[in-house]
């Protein structure tokens, strides 16, 4: 399980269809602390899910997890972000890929996963 510090779903979506949807369900489940950013803001369980990370008001946490949701061409506005934040991990779930951006966190002492958060979630390896 998690040990300390939030997830942030980056690429949340509202529609329950979407795996950062589901993944968002999950997380809540499992009681892991998360936030979400999505490309418009929304409301998940009574969680205030952001478009822009200027509107956070959980900035100050540590972040512990990002589990992406975006296709490698929509990570690049977040990179830099990505990388000042510091998370212990970021999972690349499937379609998300980026070997690039991968190379780039592992250079900075970020792991990089390609798992699915929904796997690891399901199988209490989170």
């Amino acid at each position: 399980m998690q040990d300390s510090g939030i997830t942030v779903v980056l690429g949340a979506s509202p529609k329950v269809e979407r795996y950062s949807n589901r993944a968002m369900e999950m997380l809540w489940q499992h009681r892991i602390d998360f936030e979400g950013i999505g490309n418009r803001s929304f409301e998940f369980r009574e969680k205030k899910i952001i478009n822009n990370i200027a509107e956070s008001e959980w900035k100050a946490k540590k972040i512990d997890t990002i589990s992406l949701y975006l296709t490698a061409k929509n990570q690049e506005v977040w990179k830099e972000w990505i990388f000042l934040t510091k998370p212990r991990r970021v999972i690349f779930n499937p379609g998300t890929e980026n070997e690039d951006f991968e190379r780039a966190l592992e250079a900075r002492g970020i792991l990089a996963l390609r798992e699915c958060t929904l796997v690891l979630l399901a199988t209490n390896q989170y």
